[in-house]
């Protein structure tokens, strides 16, 4: 199963539909045999690698042929359950040795690095799941959405919650009705990592963490290739504060705090039950920006027109210490973490496991709709099988995890240049603000190329 895929299922269906000629399409894009074994390489097996790896190598449908981490504590422990598999450091040396015999790549690498990590498998046609957020700014992740679309392969962005029955009945209540016209949508995680004041650190519980980068240098660990895990990013002297994670994801240079990490997993339910897209605008308010590290607590509002027939809508996003004000009001249930749906007929409250329309009294005798979106057959194999020719992925990259990660990216956009900003998708950048720039694209370290 080495064929490169350049056609997606949807692209065929949608081809034969129109009554498109399909010459030459690759077998991998049909049901492949029993024994007809995806080889896939693995880049990054620590910490979320690891459980992708758990979960994707142990497919009777998958081959490992080759594991790649920085730290070789990691690749020489996922080569004891995998002694077939070939060995690396470098994701560049491996794609050199290994990119023609392998038929899809897992990217579970820091933020920094998975544009770098993916663009290569993209280019050589092959199938790609890659963590989130699917890349570190708003440029990169466009340019991987785009590569995707254009190489045709089956991708998926690793948000695991999507592929949950809740999440698909909530899509389901709000796409019918149940709570009538949307107009506002919220979001909120208790999740206060990054930069703070010292009473948001005593509130959680948490030792404020440090401001400063370090003047000091260490000695990184000798299983660590420190210039590899660096990237493209700028350099630095090795510290215990960045490695290992989650220290990392805090820093700027590596990361973009909570708004990519778990709004990639929180604000994906609206903006699937809301069919959102680009904002108009986005406007963000915290703590001062600080330049080196995100915030923990921070507050973001988007602005969405019209999408069809589904009228303009609010999506508020807040992180640490911040709530809605309905929340402090304690005009709802006090869930630590949720989304909640604001309509014209009641409201709809959500986490990750459970959701309630409100007020409940209202909804007492309120008749559910018919089921109307399948239920996934997990995150992992419905990629799995999308590869293989059996369905398709729910978070692909170009027509869906790309949206939803420059949407957040914007977040840390708006922040960092402390005022209202108006997104220009097109162009991607913000109009009249030359000064987010820097923040919606960087030069890569030397040595390091998206092509």
């Amino acid at each position: 199963m080495n064929t490169p895929s350049r056609f997606s299922r949807r692209r065929l269906l949608a081809a034969t539909a129109a009554g498109t000629a399909v010459l030459a399409a690759p077998r991998s894009l049909f049901a492949a045999s029993p024994n007809d074994r995806m080889k896939v390489a693995f880049v990054g097996v620590g910490g979320r690698g690891g459980s992708n790896l758990g979960a994707i190598g142990k497919s009777g449908a998958v081959d490992v042929v080759a594991v790649c981490d920085v730290d070789s504590r990691f690749v020489d422990h996922a080569a004891t359950t995998h002694s077939g598999a070939r060995k690396f450091s470098d994701f560049r040396k491996m794609y050199d040795a290994v990119g023609n015999d392998i038929d899809a790549v897992v990217v579970s690498t820091t933020e920094h690095t998975h544009a770098y990590a993916t663009m290569p498998a993209l280019q050589l046609g092959k199938h790609v799941y890659c963590e989130k957020p699917l890349a570190y700014n708003v440029y990169e992740t466009r340019r991987i959405a785009e590569a995707a679309g254009k190489a045709g392969v089956v991708t998926q962005m690793g948000t695991q919650i999507h592929a949950t029955s809740n999440y698909r009945r909530v899509v389901e209540l709000i796409q019918s009705g149940a709570i009538g016209d949307v107009s506002e949508a919220h979001v909120w995680v208790s999740r206060a990592w990054g930069h703070q004041s010292e009473a948001e650190a005593t509130k959680h519980g948490d030792r404020l963490f440090v401001d400063k980068r370090p003047k000091e240098s260490m000695t990184p660990p000798a299983h660590l290739d420190w210039d590899l895990w660096l990237g493209p990013a700028p350099e630095r002297p090795f510290h215990d504060v960045y490695f290992p994670g989650p220290n990392w994801y805090r820093w700027w240079d590596f990361g973009n705090g909570t708004m990519s990490d778990l709004g990639s997993h929180w604000n994906d339910l609206p903006f699937w039950a809301l069919k959102l897209d680009a904002p108009k605008t986005v406007e963000s308010s915290g703590l001062p920006p600080h330049p080196e590290i995100a915030p923990a607590s921070m507050t973001s509002v988007y602005e969405y027109g019209a999408r069809g027939e589904l009228p303009p809508v609010t999506l508020t996003w807040y992180q640490g210490t911040h709530k809605p004000e309905i929340w402090k009001q304690k005009g709802i249930p006090q869930w630590g973490s949720a989304v909640l749906f604001v309509g014209s007929k009641g409201m709809l409250l959500s986490d990750y496991g459970k959701h309630v329309l409100l007020p409940e009294s209202d909804f007492a005798d309120f008749k559910r709709p018919e089921p109307f979106i399948a239920d996934s057959p997990g995150h992992h194999e419905e990629w799995i099988r999308a590869c293989r020719g059996e369905g398709t992925t729910g978070s692909p990259f170009d027509t869906y995890a790309g949206p939803l990660t420059e949407a957040n990216h914007l977040g840390n956009v708006a922040y960092r240049v402390g005022k209202k900003i108006t997104w220009d998708a097109k162009a991607m950048e913000c109009v009249g603000c030359p000064e987010a720039a820097p923040f919606l694209r960087r030069e890569p370290r030397a040595g390091w190329s998206l092509g």
